[in-house]
Protein backbone atom coordinates (compact mmCIF):
# COMPACT_ATOMS: atom_id res chain seq x y z
CA UNK A 1 0.00 0.00 0.00
CA UNK A 2 1.04 3.56 -0.47
CA UNK A 3 1.01 6.38 1.95
CA UNK A 4 1.76 10.80 1.41
CA UNK A 5 4.32 11.50 3.66
CA UNK A 6 5.77 15.03 4.46
CA UNK A 7 8.73 16.25 6.29
CA UNK A 8 8.13 19.84 8.28
CA UNK A 9 9.42 21.97 10.70
CA UNK A 10 7.25 22.70 13.63
CA UNK A 11 7.80 26.18 15.35
CA UNK A 12 8.14 25.48 18.94
CA UNK A 13 5.81 27.56 21.79
CA UNK A 14 4.82 30.53 22.04
CA UNK A 15 5.13 30.58 18.14
CA UNK A 16 3.09 27.23 17.81
CA UNK A 17 0.39 28.80 19.40
CA UNK A 18 0.29 32.48 17.69
CA UNK A 19 0.93 30.76 14.01
CA UNK A 20 -2.26 28.45 14.98
CA UNK A 21 -4.08 30.93 15.81
CA UNK A 22 -3.59 32.88 13.24
CA UNK A 23 -4.72 29.76 11.26
CA UNK A 24 -8.12 29.03 12.69
CA UNK A 25 -8.80 32.72 12.74
CA UNK A 26 -8.26 32.23 8.40
CA UNK A 27 -10.43 29.45 8.76
CA UNK A 28 -12.91 31.04 10.97
CA UNK A 29 -13.28 34.00 8.41
CA UNK A 30 -13.41 31.87 5.30
CA UNK A 31 -13.62 28.25 6.19
CA UNK A 32 -10.88 27.25 4.83
CA UNK A 33 -10.19 23.81 5.87
CA UNK A 34 -7.03 23.63 4.50
CA UNK A 35 -6.17 25.87 7.18
CA UNK A 36 -6.44 23.94 10.05
CA UNK A 37 -5.61 20.44 8.57
CA UNK A 38 -1.98 20.37 9.79
CA UNK A 39 -0.37 22.30 12.52
CA UNK A 40 1.81 25.09 12.13
CA UNK A 41 4.99 23.97 9.93
CA UNK A 42 7.68 24.77 7.34
CA UNK A 43 7.84 22.42 4.61
CA UNK A 44 11.10 20.76 4.00
CA UNK A 45 9.95 18.00 1.87
CA UNK A 46 6.60 18.23 0.04
CA UNK A 47 3.87 15.51 0.40
CA UNK A 48 4.96 12.42 -1.68
CA UNK A 49 3.33 9.08 -2.56
CA UNK A 50 5.44 6.09 -1.37
CA UNK A 51 5.12 2.63 -0.12
CA UNK A 52 4.58 1.71 3.25
CA UNK A 53 8.32 0.22 3.43
CA UNK A 54 9.41 3.80 2.93
CA UNK A 55 8.93 5.36 6.47
CA UNK A 56 11.64 2.68 7.60
CA UNK A 57 14.14 3.60 5.14
CA UNK A 58 13.31 7.33 5.48
CA UNK A 59 13.75 7.08 9.76
CA UNK A 60 16.95 5.34 9.04
CA UNK A 61 17.94 8.07 6.56
CA UNK A 62 16.85 11.24 8.19
CA UNK A 63 18.35 9.91 12.14
CA UNK A 64 21.72 10.03 10.10
CA UNK A 65 21.15 13.51 8.45
CA UNK A 66 19.98 14.99 11.53
CA UNK A 67 23.29 13.46 13.44
CA UNK A 68 25.38 15.37 10.95
CA UNK A 69 22.90 19.03 12.00
CA UNK A 70 23.09 21.79 14.59
CA UNK A 71 19.93 23.64 15.50
CA UNK A 72 19.76 26.94 13.88
CA UNK A 73 17.53 30.55 14.20
CA UNK A 74 14.50 30.33 11.76
CA UNK A 75 13.12 34.07 11.95
CA UNK A 76 9.23 34.89 10.86
CA UNK A 77 7.99 38.65 9.15
CA UNK A 78 4.64 39.70 8.41
CA UNK A 79 2.78 38.02 5.82
CA UNK A 80 2.51 37.33 1.50
CA UNK A 81 0.57 35.52 -0.74
CA UNK A 82 1.72 33.14 -3.88
CA UNK A 83 -1.07 34.15 -6.41
CA UNK A 84 -4.63 34.11 -4.92
CA UNK A 85 -4.20 30.53 -3.32
CA UNK A 86 -1.96 30.68 -0.43
CA UNK A 87 -1.42 33.16 2.28
CA UNK A 88 1.94 32.53 4.22
CA UNK A 89 4.14 33.92 7.39
CA UNK A 90 7.42 34.65 5.48
CA UNK A 91 10.80 33.57 6.61
CA UNK A 92 12.63 36.25 6.64
CA UNK A 93 16.87 35.83 6.87
CA UNK A 94 16.20 32.54 4.93
CA UNK A 95 20.01 31.31 4.48
CA UNK A 96 20.73 29.56 7.45
CA UNK A 97 17.23 27.38 6.39
CA UNK A 98 18.02 27.51 2.61
CA UNK A 99 21.26 25.95 3.70
CA UNK A 100 19.86 23.33 5.59
CA UNK A 101 17.37 22.79 3.09
CA UNK A 102 20.35 22.29 0.56
CA UNK A 103 21.81 19.78 2.94
CA UNK A 104 19.11 17.76 3.26
CA UNK A 105 18.04 17.62 -0.63
CA UNK A 106 21.29 15.94 -1.04
CA UNK A 107 21.68 13.86 1.36
CA UNK A 108 18.36 12.74 0.22
CA UNK A 109 19.50 12.45 -3.13
CA UNK A 110 22.31 9.88 -1.68
CA UNK A 111 20.36 7.98 0.82
CA UNK A 112 16.25 8.32 0.02
CA UNK A 113 16.85 9.02 -3.65
CA UNK A 114 12.97 8.03 -3.91
CA UNK A 115 12.43 11.73 -2.81
CA UNK A 116 11.75 13.96 -5.95
CA UNK A 117 13.74 16.68 -6.40
CA UNK A 118 11.45 19.80 -6.15
CA UNK A 119 11.39 21.82 -9.29
CA UNK A 120 10.59 25.09 -8.15
CA UNK A 121 13.17 26.68 -5.89
CA UNK A 122 12.72 26.11 -2.32
CA UNK A 123 10.93 29.18 -0.54
CA UNK A 124 10.72 28.85 3.22
CA UNK A 125 7.53 29.82 4.44
CA UNK A 126 4.60 28.99 7.14
CA UNK A 127 1.46 28.17 5.48
CA UNK A 128 -1.98 29.74 7.15
CA UNK A 129 -3.91 28.90 3.80
CA UNK A 130 -4.14 27.14 0.57
CA UNK A 131 -6.09 25.91 -2.28
CA UNK A 132 -9.43 26.14 -1.16
CA UNK A 133 -9.73 30.05 -0.05
CA UNK A 134 -12.60 31.37 -1.35
CA UNK A 135 -11.72 33.79 -4.43
CA UNK A 136 -15.01 35.92 -3.37
CA UNK A 137 -13.08 36.81 0.24
CA UNK A 138 -9.19 36.50 -1.11
CA UNK A 139 -9.55 40.29 -1.26
CA UNK A 140 -10.48 41.20 2.14
CA UNK A 141 -8.33 38.78 3.67
CA UNK A 142 -5.37 40.14 2.12
CA UNK A 143 -6.23 43.52 2.73
CA UNK A 144 -6.80 42.27 6.66
CA UNK A 145 -3.51 40.32 6.83
CA UNK A 146 -1.78 43.74 4.66
CA UNK A 147 -2.64 45.79 7.61
CA UNK A 148 -1.39 43.50 10.01
CA UNK A 149 2.37 42.87 11.40
CA UNK A 150 3.65 39.49 12.92
CA UNK A 151 7.46 39.30 13.97
CA UNK A 152 9.14 36.20 15.76
CA UNK A 153 11.74 33.90 15.84
CA UNK A 154 12.58 30.26 16.85
CA UNK A 155 15.68 27.90 17.30
CA UNK A 156 15.14 25.05 14.78
CA UNK A 157 16.10 21.95 16.48
CA UNK A 158 14.03 18.82 15.24
CA UNK A 159 12.11 17.36 11.75
CA UNK A 160 8.82 15.81 11.83
CA UNK A 161 7.59 13.74 9.40
CA UNK A 162 4.07 13.40 8.86
CA UNK A 163 1.39 10.15 7.04
CA UNK A 164 -1.59 10.96 6.14
CA UNK A 165 -4.08 8.40 7.09
CA UNK A 166 -6.78 8.95 4.67
CA UNK A 167 -8.35 11.30 7.06
CA UNK A 168 -5.58 14.15 8.56
CA UNK A 169 -1.90 14.46 8.62
CA UNK A 170 -0.24 11.87 11.75
CA UNK A 171 3.54 13.34 13.07
CA UNK A 172 5.20 9.38 13.01
CA UNK A 173 8.81 10.78 13.63
CA UNK A 174 10.35 13.86 15.13
CA UNK A 175 14.57 13.40 14.84
CA UNK A 176 16.42 15.87 16.89
CA UNK A 177 19.18 18.13 15.30
CA UNK A 178 22.59 16.42 16.33
CA UNK A 179 21.07 13.68 18.31
CA UNK A 180 19.44 11.47 15.50
CA UNK A 181 16.00 9.37 16.13
CA UNK A 182 14.27 11.51 19.19
CA UNK A 183 10.50 9.93 19.65
CA UNK A 184 9.37 7.59 16.92
CA UNK A 185 5.61 8.30 17.72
Amino acid sequence: MNSLYLLALLPPEPVFSETWALKQEVHRLTGSRNAVRLPPHITLIPPLHQPDEFEARCTAALTGFVATQSAFEVGLRDFAWFGNRTLFVEVNEAAAIQTFHAALVAWCALHLPEVPREQRPFTPHLTLATRDLPTTQVPELRQLFAARSYAASFPVEALTLFRHNGQQWQPCATFELGLGLADHL
